[in-house]
């Protein structure tokens, strides 16, 4: 369940556009859980395996500090997931065996979190005791944020370089304040360094301190530098004016809500904007457009619409396959599905239309998309002077794979070298994924550090 501000309010401002549940429809909604005997939310939806049962329970008893108590065993930073994971967990709740609304956990995990912080019960943990050991960690993003704070609770004491301004990696820059308060992450991140952590920022590896430098100050070095390589469109046209990764754009806006930058890189005000990718990139495109005040927006996807309801080729507990509508189309957008876009066109060197295409599916026996092929005579032009490329993500960016350590002629992207202590974690080991599963990651790899450690 999402329950938003009304459209002609929030789309006024960048304040976050979710409500959050009060205690008494906290209480119920956990209640809503109670019944369940078979908790597929835990075992196979959550990366982080939350105990959902017994933390809605603690709910539904309104006993808020120990459901506090329970999901932080397991989710260092509930205040980021509750507010931008895509609930996995509700997808695996048993209610979906008949077909009946998902319990809220999502909703319910930031109520706890909320709680909590209102309350004065997140407070720094301090470790028992140093251990005499220094890590460097390399980006602070979710996974690095994550790693830095696992091995700090257990008597690490670790250094986070990062090359923006402010730490929070996509949590700060990447993702829009309607969705995630900035004041949120910097919260966070004052916490972490009462607990000790220290923080270097506007400090790149590889231009400003070589890895090298970082490997002699310390046991060890931990990259958690993304997978930013944004999937680019090579068709005609590409070199015009007026045309963005996705990234750049909600980069531009985020740097101005924080007071970082008093001027936008790219603009959508008065401009008429085409989306060109289906996903969360490309919705929070269509939101912060949105609110900079476009004159039209259009997202285009080359994939077919997804059914309204759960597709037979994802069942139960499977995360399904259906149509997600995001508070920003609900703003105003017009969505295209099945188009292939061929070309960009402009005119004295500014793009001022994309040319596309029709295609059809050829669909499995469960409704997926497996191949397509043009619709003969559907080309057309769908006019727009700022394209926005949403397509995803595609990798470790070159430019950080050529200073990553080396070994037999591979940059390190996964698991670890003794001989360098050197160890990578999160979206630049796994690829483009989701913050939680990152989150997962770096836990793993808080482990495999400390048994490195220790010899």
């Amino acid at each position: 369940m999402n329950r938003y501000r009304p459209i002609s309010e929030r789309r006024l401002d960048w304040n976050e556009v979710e409500l959050p549940l009060l205690a008494e429809e906290a209480a119920v909604h956990a209640r809503a859980c109670m019944a369940c005997g078979l908790p597929f939310c835990h075992g196979m939806g959550c990366p982080l395996a939350n105990v959902i049962p017994e933390t809605n329970a603690a709910v539904a008893a309104g006993d808020e500090a120990l459901a506090y108590a329970l999901l932080s065993r397991t989710d260092l930073f509930p205040e980021f997931t509750s507010r931008i994971c895509p609930a996995l967990c509700e997808g695996s709740c048993t209610r979906g065996m008949d077909g009946e609304a998902p319990v809220s956990i999502r909703a319910l995990e930031r109520h706890i979190s909320d709680t909590a912080w209102e309350k004065g019960w997140v407070k720094p943990v301090l470790p028992a005791e140093r251990v005499g050991k220094r890590v460097a960690v390399v980006g602070s993003g979710p996974a690095g944020l994550a790693v830095a704070e696992g091995l700090n609770r257990a008597g690490v004491s670790v250094t986070v370089y990062e090359r923006d301004r402010f730490p929070g990696g996509l949590l700060r820059y990447g993702i829009p304040d309607f969705k995630l308060d900035k004041t949120i992450v910097a919260r966070r991140i004052a916490l972490m360094e009462a607990e000790g952590i220290r923080f270097v920022t506007g400090t790149e590896v590889g231009r400003d301190v070589s890895p090298e430098w970082l490997a002699k100050r310390h046991d060890a070095v931990i990259w958690a530098v993304g997978a930013g390589a944004p999937r680019d469109l090579s068709v005609p046209g590409r070199d015009l004016g007026g045309i963005h990764f996705a990234l750049d754009f909600l980069r531009g806006q985020n740097r101005v809500c924080s007071g970082e930058s008093s001027v936008l890189p790219i603009s959508a005000e008065g401009r008429k904007v085409l989306v060109i990718g289906g996903g969360d990139t490309g919705s929070d495109c269509v939101g912060t457009a949105i609110r900079q005040g476009a004159r039209a927006i259009t997202q285009i996807e080359i994939l077919p619409r997804p059914p309204e309801e759960r597709s037979a080729s994802t069942p139960w507990p499977r995360w399904p396959w259906r149509l997600r509508t995001s508070s920003s189309h609900e703003e105003g957008c017009e969505r295209l599905w099945n188009v292939e876009s061929l070309a960009f066109e402009g005119v004295n060197g500014q793009v001022s239309g994309v040319r596309v295409r029709d295609v059809v599916w050829k669909l499995s026996a469960f409704g997926r998309p497996l191949s397509f092929a043009s619709v003969p005579n559907s080309e057309r032009v769908l006019s727009a002077d700022l394209v926005l490329l949403a397509m995803g993500f595609v990798g470790v960016p070159q430019s950080l794979l050529d200073k990553l350590p080396r070994q037999e002629g591979k940059a390190l992207v996964k698991g670890s070298a003794p001989e360098v202590a050197s160890f990578a974690c999160g979206d630049c080991v796994s690829g483009p994924s989701l913050v939680v599963r990152a989150l997962a990651d770096a836990r793993r790899m808080v482990a495999d550090v400390l048994a490195y450690l220790r010899g």
